[in-house]
């Protein structure tokens, strides 16, 4: 399929894998009939475990710009994370730290001291160049974690931020947990993070297709669920809030150019190989972008805050 018609085909709203369907099946028609032939052995790689590589960091930077691997850029960071009353003074643990662009953001913003934890090493091994490269590399630091298997963070923080992390975490009440052990009393924890919309919404087709086309497994759970997790952790909820559309907002705007990316990508030595990288995450986004706006899935916003050491009392809980 022709790659000006299938971003046409996303950006307007219908469904690319049906307009290739679609064309595949009057080539066939038109086709003599092939010889049936055996299905390929397909060999899986230990390599495949990172779902990131230096050519999908490159093209995210194209469509998020420069640092980021998702939507929120500098602006929507910074807005994002003015509840947190950020100073130089403090530190902050971050979750789902990416290539480190909203770390960059925030130390360079507020001079906060920030560790950010992810997931893929490849991610990590990224980040720390930028970061050393923007002479950050002490203030935005970024480590690999393996999130499943967290005992503890390794010091103590005066402020959280987890950024879309937890819904590809199984045993999402064990890191909230070791949160809360490293938050400062009196400390703030801000997320955002993939939940659904209903329990109803794990039977539906689109839902199960969204599961296998994502990175990592997923594993989203109802808001009520999230922030039960949360209160059930010494935390107090002050912010819960559905920033769904804002979201589906953001990632319209910054897909909007794609076209443009492609015929950059075009000129350049590897540009077939990275355009059909560009095309598979298209393919990704708008997975996410049909479940945002239909409601099944939601990017939903917490603030909540540590409860301070001393006598607890009924309007903590």
């Amino acid at each position: 399929m022709p790659l000006g018609l299938r971003l046409k085909a996303w950006w307007e709203g219908y469904d690319p894998d049906e307009i290739k369907k679609r064309i595949k099946d009057r080539e066939e028609l038109a086709a003599p009939p092939a010889e049936e032939k055996k299905p390929a052995k397909v060999e899986i790689s230990a390599d495949t475990i990172d779902p990131w590589n230096e050519e999908t960091i490159d093209i995210a930077q194209y469509i998020w710009g420069k640092g980021f691997c998702g939507p929120g850029g500098p602006e929507y960071i910074v807005a994002l994370s003015k509840l947190l009353a950020l100073s130089p003074e403090m530190s902050m643990l971050q979750l789902g730290a990416g290539i480190g662009g909203p770390a960059r953001v925030l130390a360079d913003r507020f001079g906060v001291w920030i560790t950010g934890y992810e997931a893929s090493e490849t991610l990590v091994e990224k980040g720390n160049k930028l970061s050393k490269m923007s002479g950050m590399e002490k203030k935005a630091a970024l480590q690999f974690y393996d999130p499943e298997n967290v005992d503890s963070f390794d010091r103590k923080f005066d402020r959280a931020l987890s950024k879309e992390a937890l819904f590809a975490i199984q045993d999402k009440n064990s890191i909230i947990a070791n949160v809360e052990e490293k938050l400062k009393p009196g400390g703030l924890f801000l997320m955002t993070e993939y939940v659904i919309g209903s329990d109803a919404v794990i039977g539906k087709d689109r839902y199960k297709e969204w599961v296998v086309g994502e990175r990592m497994h997923p594993y989203p759970i109802l808001a009520d669920e999230l922030m039960s997790m949360v209160k059930g952790n010494r935390l107090q909820v002050r912010v819960s809030e559905d920033i769904s559309m804002q979201y589906v907002e953001m990632i319209n705007q910054a897909w909007s150019g794609a076209d443009e990316v492609a015929a950059k990508l075009a000129k350049q030595e590897d540009g077939t190989q990275k355009i059909q990288t560009l095309m598979a995450e298209a393919e990704f986004w708008t997975r996410r972008k049909k479940l945002l706006e239909s409601g099944d899935l939601k990017l939903w916003r917490i603030v909540a805050n540590k409860k301070s050491s001393g006598p607890s009392m009924m309007s903590d809980w």
